[in-house]
């Protein structure tokens, strides 16, 4: 039988973005690690506040759109040049503006499977559940509230972390209390 972890965490509401993106920088220069922002659109400087690297996501397009090319190529050389040749009006087997179309087609077409699915692991998504969800108040991250979590080790007081973030400019605190096995 495995052992149940409790993980905390302190969910702090702002009443505007800009107080939110200072708080959250304010707390990592402290020191805390792992907080996440919450609001019903995307905020201007958060991924700097929080230090969240560059994103990877160029790359993956990059790579996906690369393996599209290579691959429409591979395809085209194997099927026009070994598997059925056919040499109508005199034009080359290897015939590469002829394969422009195809090979544009494809490397956008990975490209776009690559961002898509690649966004889904970097987001660990689909994540139906997380603790911070039940808390009633949380529902106007997704209408008009700002929030803020902190995790916290279980065993710690939280009170030091409610109390840095009230001196912050939270408007609402609580804390979370999830079970992970």
């Amino acid at each position: 039988m495995e052992a149940t972890v409790l993980d905390s965490w302190v969910l702090a509401e702002f009443e505007t973005p800009d107080i939110l993106v200072d708080a959250t920088r304010q707390m990592r220069e402290k020191g805390f690690q792992g907080m996440d922002t919450y609001s019903p659109y995307p905020l201007h400087g958060g991924s700097e506040a929080l230090g969240l690297p560059p994103s990877k996501v160029p790359f993956i397009a990059l790579c996906g759109g690369l393996t599209g090319m290579t691959t429409a190529l591979a395809m085209q050389t194997w099927m026009n040049t070994l598997d059925y040749p056919l040499n109508i009006g005199g034009r080359p087997l290897l015939s590469l503006p002829a394969w422009v179309p195809i090979t544009f087609e494809l490397s956008v077409l990975f490209a776009a499977f690559g961002i898509f699915f690649g966004l889904l692991g970097l987001s660990r998504l689909p994540q139906p559940y997380h603790p911070v969800f039940e808390s009633d108040a949380f529902r106007t991250a997704s209408t008009h509230g700002y929030w803020l979590s902190v995790p916290h080790p279980t065993g710690q007081d939280a009170a030091a972390v409610i109390d840095q973030l009230k001196a912050l400019g939270a408007t609402q605190v609580t804390v979370v209390t999830g079970e992970k096995e």
